[in-house]
């Protein structure tokens, strides 16, 4: 009797110890949460991917639009990263009924509460998120550094503007992609037509994707004494269209001795992709970016345009004023084309000179994401098409390697896309918790973004005015270091950044 009794204790404690290591139903929700939990914080799309049924959908309804996206679509977002520091998730609440669930979840990031609704069901594998419905709520900040950042419009009714060069505080040249070089008083408003730009311009269609037009207008360093203007714009032929790249004399309103300084041959027939953006860097050379000019990878030749050395697309140039070679520029080979900085470049426009260090960063636009940010360097290769930090358009394409190529990586990546513009290193006192922080504007969805720079490392990255979007072409300073940006509209304007605290 009594080792019957010993018998039916042991297995008494047996079924007990079995039930307390079965996980319940609740807890392999938690277990499946905190596995799309893991992948969310760290970009880690494995992990999100496993919590989510093939099925899963992710919807949300914003501004006035819903959006429908599919699990495959939502995994395109994500990109490795660390897991932030402040970044905290919580399950709020479960409710379960047989093989089906729904939970209510909460991350918090140092800008924004994201608040998720998920419906589970549970397979012969398992719990899956089945699909969800999410919303995103700013988090109020207390802005220790006195910064309340309004809009004041000083100039508007310009045609898609894309660039601008400060004359004086209160005289700018203004190029109209889509119209006309300007000569503006930010005083009295009034504009003046500059005359004599090349006839040879072709001008946009004004469609959506049709990138054709002027582009960057750039004052000489010595600009007072010898009335030099750079022009970049899109040049037309018999053959096609290009970017062309001119020095002309500025006198009396008008456009004279053109000087022609580099023609992007060969010309195509596409309408994209024209690079155009200038500066002058701190040892008075003339940087310039060219496209690549194709829309889809599909096109490319067996030697991609960027990475072809004899091609003139797809590259980063330098020259001197005249447009002369330095002797100093970087060698890569016979076949080079004269004045080669740098290659592997899809779609750069924007250049910037960092006063503390005097390196040129500059914008690069991807396809499906791969917006980057990236610090010029004599000789580099930035990879395009090889490596890109996005998705190529042509899903299949497949470019094969390029022996001993060494590529370089860009100091920062979006998860979305941006498609950035002009950038500016903010230096002055009006936002003085800015100093040397980037500014970057993106076409699209209307973003500018303000990005903490240590060395060559991006620490942060916050995007400004969310709830209140304009495409932004241009970010600038004026001589007197009043922050400015230039929109990208058909009614584009001229707007100074103020802060509303001082």
């Amino acid at each position: 009797m009594k080792k019957l009794f010993m018998f039916v204790s042991l297995l008494a404690f047996y079924f007990s110890a079995s039930s307390q290591n079965t996980p319940t139903e609740r807890e392999l929700i938690e277990n499946t949460i905190q596995l799309y939990f893991d992948g969310w914080a760290t970009g880690d799309t494995n992990k999100v991917g496993k919590a989510m049924h093939a099925s899963c959908h992710l919807k949300n309804y914003n501004n006035g639009k819903f959006v429908d996206y599919s699990r495959t679509q939502y995994l395109s977002f994500f990109k490795p990263h660390e897991r932030p520091a402040n970044l905290t998730t919580r399950i709020v609440s479960i409710d379960i009924t047989n093989n089906m669930g729904s939970a209510k979840v909460e991350i918090s990031t140092a800008r924004d509460l994201f608040t998720d609704y998920f419906n589970l069901m549970k397979t012969s594998e398992g719990w899956f998120i089945a699909d969800k419905v999410s919303t995103r709520t700013p988090h109020r900040v207390f802005d220790v550094n006195a910064i309340q950042l309004e809009k004041e419009t000083i100039l508007d009714g310009l045609k898609r503007p894309w660039s601008i060069a400060f004359v004086s505080e209160d005289e700018v040249l203004i190029s109209e992609k889509e119209g006309d070089l300007l000569k503006v008083n930010l005083t009295t408003n009034e504009k003046i037509k500059i005359q004599g730009f090349p006839t040879d311009l072709e001008d946009s269609l004004g469609s959506f994707g049709d990138n054709t037009g002027k582009f960057e207008v750039l004052l000489d360093p010595n600009f007072k004494t010898n009335k030099f203007v750079y022009l970049s714009y899109a040049a037309k032929s018999d053959k096609g269209r290009t970017t062309k790249i001119i020095r002309s004399v500025l006198e009396n309103g008008s456009l004279k001795q053109i000087k022609v300084l580099f023609v992007a041959e060969p010309y195509t027939y596409e309408r994209v992709h024209y690079g155009g953006g200038m500066i002058f860097g701190n040892d008075g050379k003339l940087y310039f970016t060219i496209g690549e000019r194709l829309f889809n990878e599909k096109d490319e030749p067996a030697l991609p345009i960027a990475q072809n050395i004899a091609d003139k697309r797809g590259k980063i140039y330098r020259i001197n004023s005249d447009g002369t070679i330095p002797n100093d520029n970087p060698n890569f080979g016979d076949k080079a084309t004269p004045g080669l900085y740098a290659i592997g470049i899809r779609a750069a426009q924007g250049l910037t000179l960092e006063a503390t260090t005097n390196k040129i960063w500059f914008s690069e636009h991807g396809t499906h994401q791969g917006d980057e940010i990236n610090v010029l360097t004599a000789g580099a290769n930035y990879g395009w098409p090889m490596k890109t930090t996005g998705k190529y358009r042509f899903a299949e394409f497949a470019p094969k390697p390029i022996a001993s190529n060494v590529y370089t990586e860009p100091v920062w990546s979006w998860m979305q896309t941006v498609a950035p513009t002009g950038l500016h290193f903010y230096s002055g006192n009006e936002f003085t918790a800015w100093n040397n922080n980037l500014l970057v504007g993106g076409l699209s969805k209307g973003s500018l973004w303000r990005l903490s720079v240590e060395g060559e490392t991006i620490k942060s990255a916050e995007e400004l005015f969310t709830n209140d979007r304009i495409r932004i072409r241009k970010v600038l300073q004026s001589p007197a270091g009043k922050l400015f940006i230039l929109s990208d509209e058909l009614n584009g304007k001229l707007i100074r950044l103020k802060n509303g605290a001082l």
